[in-house]
């Protein structure tokens, strides 16, 4: 059973960084294309940031040279470090993964494994 599991949500001053975690167990790590997702209240869940097998990486537009997507395959551990945070970025982040793709497609829908979430919350 595939388990993902994420950390390193907090609530932060505006313009401060962050760093979420995401521990991945139940299946070989390294074939898995990941990504993170974001759902603030009210809205749909959005792509944030995907990470392939090899290591390649898009960001979404919102938080392209801001946020920035990698892995530690040793640890089988995704990590969204977030700088320069802004009120909007206020949501629920998830990870999630799929051991059967070689891209880095940002749409919920091809993904078929979630964590949990954690919260992160940027005050003004």
């Amino acid at each position: 059973q595939v388990q993902l599991v994420e950390s390193g949500g907090d609530t932060v001053q505006e313009g401060r960084s962050l760093r979420l975690s995401c521990a991945i167990s139940g299946h070989p790590y390294s074939a898995y294309c990941m990504a993170w997702f974001r759902q603030a209240p009210g809205k749909e869940r959005e792509g944030v940031a995907a990470i392939d097998s090899d290591g390649n990486t898009r960001h979404a537009g919102s938080v392209r040279g801001r946020f920035t997507i990698s892995k530690d395959n040793a640890k089988n551990t995704l990590y969204l470090l977030m700088g320069s945070l802004k009120p909007e970025d206020t949501a629920m982040y998830y990870c999630a993964a799929n051991p059967s793709i070689s891209s880095t497609p940002l749409d919920k829908s091809v993904y078929n494994y979630w964590g949990q979430g954690t919260q992160v919350t940027v005050s003004s």
